[in-house]
């Protein structure tokens, strides 16, 4: 298993993720997206994991503000998302293929 944590560093749920996977034992790489720019193909597998609906943080008001929050298709989407990773839904947690956004320890169980 190969987890990757996508996260802002202030963030609750990731904070609790990295706890849950340190709990198990499971190794991790934390991924801050200040840091780490996403490329285009990255944000691709994200959309097709997880869907273009649920990617984006809709219920935030700051996101609510940006235009992208009303983005229905992923050539709009991309480009935003690459200047304002902030608009994502996070922590965004990969083990290969399978990413889920939240904390959604039910489906990490699933992974083992």
């Amino acid at each position: 298993m190969n987890i990757q944590i996508y996260s802002g560093k202030k963030n609750f749920d990731a904070q609790k993720a990295e706890r849950y996977f340190k709990e198990r034992r499971i190794p991790f790489q934390s991924l801050d997206l200040k840091k780490h720019k996403l490329g285009e193909r990255e944000i691709r597998l994200m959309i097709s994991a997880i869907g273009l609906q649920e990617l984006i943080d809709r219920d935030d008001k700051k996101v609510k503000e940006h235009p992208a929050c009303y983005y229905d298709r992923a050539e709009l989407l991309i480009p935003a998302i690459q200047e304002n990773p902030w608009l994502l839904k996070l922590p965004i947690v990969r083990n290969g293929s399978q990413m889920t956004t939240g904390y959604k320890p039910e489906v990490w169980e699933k992974w083992q």
